[in-house]
């Protein structure tokens, strides 16, 4: 330990050489600055939503006009027949009546294309927006840090991308252009009523002061049981996909009743703030119907008298009656629409909340080249704890020699894996720090650093694809030629040949169509074909049989020749020839040394090997 002592830091540091669709959800705490952000992404495509705008608009606008026309039409008719009956006219003019139906027909044509062009623009920028939204959540993710995902649970995370992400995209490809054309309907509605009747448009507008009292009312009255129903969403998709990761667990300790139990409380409380609000959210409709049947029947009674009195003709009286229902409709869809944007706004700052989270510490501008490395590891003071309240690492120190291997031994909860993690820059150490042939790994790019690991966990990583690209994730420009040579190595090519399509063979999501012990033994094959210069084993041949431990032992003898080598292992009679064995207890190393010279000391170690000794003897 003495050794530790006389650490120097080279290069910068001290001189030297040279990484669905979702129900509505929860209010946005921060409306403006949730806005803001959206506007961003939509920033790039101004130019398409001024056209969506401008079409919309005029498509509403052309709609607008024709209950005027028509009614012009049905004045006509009236004139008609009464002039007819009169003796004082001709009659109906056809022709004048042809015309206008020509074009009010030509209108309504060139109404409904311009909303398709609308619609067919919206939706293009809806899929950018979403793509660009995906995307950056995905590189997001890639550069948060291990910390985040410790704490914030998988489920949580993939509700972000995807239900998040389609609330959104549902909410800008129908709601805004659904805003657009009912407020130019409602101002445009408004100003075709005042050109036919002042006094019955009052009439009409005095109704909107309930209509508003009714929306604000229903609105405040569903904002509590919105609020939960994001939350509970998230947690039910996280418990389904944590469920399904280990259901051969589940089933294995009979645990589906209490899976099922905790999955009915998560669902009970969606269930519940989902039925309520949508429940008081579905009374503003038939509510705003009734306000409207309201001025309906007053503008009928209002219209008839005026009509008697000659004030006003009888076509506009018609154009009248459907203006009021125009007018009261668009009032109705802006009402529904305030729901929906309570759960674009939360959604969006859910999502725009976790693209804000707090990254890795950015990569030095100046990185160290990783080219010519020899693999001197060292740890100087090293103090770390995954929370500040809760330190597991106080004070380690030691030197590793380029192509030694060392072994770091411990009882469970020592510190050995998180010292693998810092070493990988996985985290950041609190105090002191992690230094590969004198320079801080802060120093180095993090892609090139862990390109520089090779690593084999206990706990093996295998996805959806072949065997051969299984061992090529290791080096992916690896030839078909290289990749045998490396499942050769670690044993495990006799075993592939024997499979239906050899190493064509696709594993499935879990890899559970081979056994544990396969698996591990691809991801070493995996690791020996990325050719690294620094090797971790964590518990690498914990999976397998003795008679199979000790091919892949002899191969990955071969494999850590001339290479810096820590191994993690609890069983210490697989590092008998170790060149350094790290003895670690309670964050801090307790004895250094060979097997022999350890065992000579007679403390911990000594301890540690013996328990183990007599455990095998009594089994």
């Amino acid at each position: 330990m003495s050794e530790s002592k006389k650490i120097k830091m080279r290069g910068p540091m001290g001189g030297g050489h040279g990484p669905g669709a979702m129900m509505p959800g929860e209010k946005a705490k921060d409306l403006k600055g949730t806005l803001r952000k959206l506007v961003a992404y939509l920033k790039p495509f101004h130019v398409s939503i001024i056209a969506v705008i401008i079409f919309a608009a005029l498509s509403t606008v052309f709609s607008i006009v024709g209950p005027k026309i028509l009614g012009n039409a049905t004045t006509e008719i009236y004139t008609g027949i009464m002039s007819k009956l009169t003796g004082l006219g001709t009659g109906i003019n056809f022709d004048k009546i042809l015309n206008i139906i020509f074009f009010l027909l030509g209108l309504y044509i060139v109404s409904a294309l311009l909303s398709y062009l609308q619609g067919f623009i919206m939706t293009g920028v809806t899929m950018k927006v979403t793509y660009n939204l995906r995307k950056n959540i995905a590189e997001k993710i890639n550069r948060m840090p291990l910390a985040y995902f410790d704490r914030v649970s998988n489920g949580e995370v993939l509700s972000r991308i995807t239900n998040d992400v389609d609330t959104v995209s549902q909410s800008l490809n129908q709601s805004l252009t659904q805003i657009i054309t009912s407020v130019a309907t409602l101002v445009g509605v408004l100003v075709m009523m005042l050109s036919i009747s002042p006094l019955m448009t009052v009439v009409v507008l005095f109704t909107l002061p309930l209509s508003l009292a009714i929306v604000t009312g229903v609105v405040k009255k569903s904002q509590p049981y919105f609020k939960g129903q994001q939350k509970y969403l998230g947690n039910v998709n996280a418990h389904i996909e944590e469920m399904y990761a280990g259901h051969v667990v589940v089933k294995a300790f009979n645990g589906e009743e209490k899976s099922i139990g905790t999955f009915e409380e998560i669902n009970n409380k969606l269930y519940n703030t989902a039925w309520k609000s949508q429940f008081f959210s579905g009374l503003m409709m038939p509510f705003m119907k009734f306000v409207g049947n309201l001025g309906y029947v007053a503008v009928c009674i209002l219209g008839g008298w005026l009509t008697i009195k000659g004030k006003i003709t009888l076509g506009n009286i018609q154009a009248f009656t459907q203006y009021v229902r125009n007018f009261t409709q668009p009032i109705q869809q802006i009402a529904n629409i305030s729901n929906v944007l309570q759960s674009t706004a939360a959604a969006a700052e859910r999502v725009f909340e976790f693209l804000d989270e707090t990254e890795e510490e950015p990569d030095t501008p100046q990185a160290v080249s990783t080219q010519e490395i020899k693999g001197e590891v060292a740890f100087a003071h090293v103090k770390f704890g995954y929370t500040p309240e809760k330190i597991i690492i106080h004070d380690f120190s030691h030197i590793v020699k380029p192509g030694h291997k060392v072994a770091i031994v411990g009882p469970t909860g020592a510190g050995k894996t998180t010292m693998v993690k810092l070493l990988m820059r996985f985290y950041d150490v609190n105090e002191g720090a992690v230094l590969i042939d004198g320079y801080d790994v802060k120093q180095f790019n993090r892609g090139e650093l862990r390109d520089m690991f090779g690593m084999v966990l206990q706990d093996t990583w295998l996805y959806n694809d072949t065997i051969r690209e299984n061992i090529r994730y290791g080096r992916l420009d690896a030839t078909d030629e290289e990749v045998v040579k490396a499942a050769k190595a670690a044993q495990v090519h006799h075993f592939v040949k024997t499979l239906p399509d050899g190493y064509d063979m696709v594993l499935n999501e879990e890899a559970s169509n081979i056994s544990q012990g396969q698996k591990q033994l691809l991801t070493i094959a995996r690791t020996i074909i990325s050719d690294p210069k620094i090797l971790i084993l964590d518990e690498a041949t914990s999976s397998v049989d003795t008679r199979t431990e000790i091919l892949i032992q002899k191969a990955m003898d071969n494999l850590m020749e001339g290479r810096t080598s820590f191994i993690i292992a609890h069983r210490l009679s697989t590092i008998r020839d170790a060149d350094t064995i790290l003895v670690m207890r309670d964050g801090d190393i307790v004895e250094v040394g060979n097997h022999e010279t350890l065992m000579q000391k007679g403390g911990f170690y000594k301890e540690l090997y013996q328990s183990q000794f007599e455990n095998s003897q009594a089994v």
